[in-house]
């Protein structure tokens, strides 16, 4: 049985981020990474963005070149995955082969949620998580001239905003009443829903599917729950993932939506970390609700707290959530976190597309959602970390610097 002193399950942001942290930090024990795919890690935002829209090629986005990987003894076990966890013998398997470990850390995100309705599964229904998801969509654009994307998230505003600009039809539903509603206020919403019409889409939201209508193992049409029929050449959900977190907890960690882990990123399990999309953490920043969060910032933080705890420095996870968003010429940039914000004050006029919204609780700012607007996105973050109750006549003039709004 080959063994390591610092196993990293997962091939993505995290686990690249925790073997690049450990050998930063003068770790000098042995290290694999195991990744379900055949790539070395590489950058997943530009997958809906940049990546499919053939701005960048794949040696682009790949985090590090691959030969970095080896020049640090970092071993990479790729198209591979774990099948079993064992705490106990401190082992995992792996294609029937066990590979035994001093430390875990699981980083292995989660599987895009699909469709569950009749047709679901044919050919050219496709999600954007993979490099080889994106590659699948790429291969049949030159035969494709209707799209109808389902989910109204960042996915599949990017990819809409992606096909409009290679001259596709696309109709894009959601099923809630405005777009971006679980992770953005109204005027967000509705922003980017204008936006999007703006340049051809065909937005609805509100907007219930039945099934999908399939002849020769490919989606000709969506049919929706008021018997209109979407005639499509592709499909693509961006419904959401679903934490991949099996092995751990068969093997007893404590978790639900997520594996759980404390602030220095441990599960219930010895020696096991659990860090990015699949770790559910207590987050300050969401006033210590227990969540998960799908970022890059986050599986970056994330795993510098397990490595530094691995280490002996032992910093617990506090980090000033952020996240960004590219569609059409408008880039969005989050800074915080705007669960269960009571107030909202828009700082600028969207009409002009730059502007801000802040969003308040108990007349706390805790979070900016910024388009087009990078002062406001790094002044606005002393603000969340501060957690002083500002002036919102202030806070909505645009001629006011945010770092000289004064206190209300």
């Amino acid at each position: 049985m080959s063994l390591y002193d610092v196993l990293i399950v997962g091939a993505g942001h995290a686990g690249a981020q925790a073997a690049i942290s450990l050998r930063q930090s003068g770790f000098e024990g042995s290290i694999g990474m195991i990744g379900d795919e055949k790539d070395p890690p590489y950058e997943r935002p530009p997958l809906s963005k940049e990546y499919f829209a053939g701005d960048k090629p794949f040696e682009r986005i790949l985090i590090r070149p691959a030969a970095f990987w080896e020049e640090r003894n970092i071993d990479m076990l790729l198209g591979k995955r774990v099948k079993s966890v064992d705490p106990a013998g401190k082992f995992v398997t792996v294609g029937g082969k066990e590979i035994g470990y001093d430390k875990l850390i699981w980083c292995t995100g989660g599987s895009p949620r699909m469709l569950t309705c009749n047709g679901a599964e044919a050919d050219n229904v496709h999600a954007v998580r993979r490099r080889a998801d994106v590659d699948a969509m790429m291969a049949k654009m030159d035969s494709v001239r209707h799209v109808t994307i389902i989910g109204g998230g960042y996915i599949g505003l990017e990819a809409a905003a992606v096909l409009t600009k290679f001259g596709k039809t696309v109709v894009l539903l959601e099923a809630l009443d405005r777009v971006l509603a679980r992770v953005a206020g109204e005027p967000l919403s509705r922003f980017y829903e204008a936006e999007h019409r703006a340049h051809g889409v065909d937005l609805r939201t509100g907007a219930r599917m039945d099934c999908i209508e399939v002849a020769d193992g490919k989606a000709t049409a969506v049919l929706m729950a008021d018997g209109e029929r979407i005639e499509t050449d592709m499909v693509i959900v961006g419904i959401g993932i679903v934490p991949e977190t099996g092995p751990l907890i068969a093997a007893g960690a404590a978790g639900g939506n997520g594996v759980d882990v404390d602030e220095y990123c441990r599960t219930s399990l010895p020696d096991i970390y659990a860090i990015g999309d699949c770790a559910a953490h207590a987050n300050r920043f969401a006033g210590g609700a227990t969540m998960r969060l799908e970022s890059v910032q986050n599986a970056n933080d994330q795993a510098k707290t397990a490595v530094s705890h691995i280490v002996g420095t032992g910093e617990p996870y506090n980090a000033v959530p952020w996240f960004w968003s590219n569609q059409y010429d408008l880039k969005l940039q989050t800074v915080g976190l705007s669960t269960g914000f009571d107030d909202v004050v828009v700082r600028g006029d969207p009409d002009s597309r730059s502007f801000s919204v802040v969003y308040l609780k108990g007349g706390k700012v805790i979070a900016l959602d910024c388009v087009n607007a990078v002062k406001d996105y790094v002044q606005g973050r002393a603000h969340v970390l501060s957690g002083a109750a500002l002036d919102k006549e202030q806070l909505a003039d645009p001629t006011i610097p945010l770092k000289e709004v004064g206190l209300a």
